[in-house]
């Protein structure tokens, strides 16, 4: 029997507290999947999302460790907590989607191809996928639940925003040395002052999101 794709409505909890805790998700059997890109803003790279499946003997010392959305904390704090979460994490997977299928197919569209690539590479199956944002990922046999910023309201989303966000770091400072005039060190690929200036004396490299205005330079 072929299974369909089971979405429910975006969710706001009511509750500060984090969602794994609520009654919520009281009701739902076996192991939960928290999905979150980064990158979706940028002008260089891909658009990179994590899958972060945690047991709940994990959430505790998240907690204790001060886990919170990615944007919050510094790099330091995000680099550390990532390595925790890598020792605790039941399962966790990398997805993304390349500039080129950003620009063939639209920024949402190819946030949603790397969410789906991630949840696709877990080794182990979750019973439900917290999807951060109003947008179900499509062609995804999984029960899922879109979560208004997710990522202040799900430990496991919070997790996996801050897994996909050093994850894309790293590789935007690898790329760095390769491409010297855009300052990516320092800017990770999003638009700053310095990088729209590279962008209009060099143009843009080959791997700059040319269906993004500021790298639709005439040279």
């Amino acid at each position: 029997m072929v299974e369909t794709e089971q979405t429910t409505p975006a969710f706001r909890s009511p509750d500060p507290s984090w969602l794994e805790l609520s009654a919520t998700l009281s009701g739902i059997p076996g192991l939960v999947a928290g999905i979150d890109e980064v990158g979706r803003g940028a002008l260089f790279g891909p658009v990179v999302a994590a899958a972060v499946i945690l047991p709940a003997d994990a959430l505790p010392e998240l907690i204790a460790s001060g886990i919170k959305d990615s944007k919050k904390l510094s790099s330091s704090r995000r680099t550390q907590l990532a390595q925790q979460i890598y020792r605790l994490a039941t399962d966790w997977k990398i997805g993304f989607a390349s500039t080129a299928e950003i620009d063939q197919m639209n920024i949402l569209q190819a946030t949603l191809l790397a969410m789906r690539r991630a949840v696709l590479k877990l080794k182990v199956q979750p019973k439900l996928c917290l999807v951060d944002g109003n947008q179900p990922i499509k062609d995804l046999f999984v029960p899922q639940q879109t979560i208004v910023k997710g990522d202040e309201r799900s430990l496991t989303i919070a997790a996996a925003s801050i897994v996909a966000k050093v994850w894309r770091d790293e590789l935007v400072m690898r790329l760095a040395f390769k491409y010297p005039p855009y300052h990516l060190e320092h800017n990770k690929g999003y638009g700053s002052q310095n990088h729209l200036m590279a962008l209009q004396q060099h143009g843009p490299s080959r791997l700059h999101r040319k269906s993004f205005r500021p790298c639709q330079i005439q040279r």
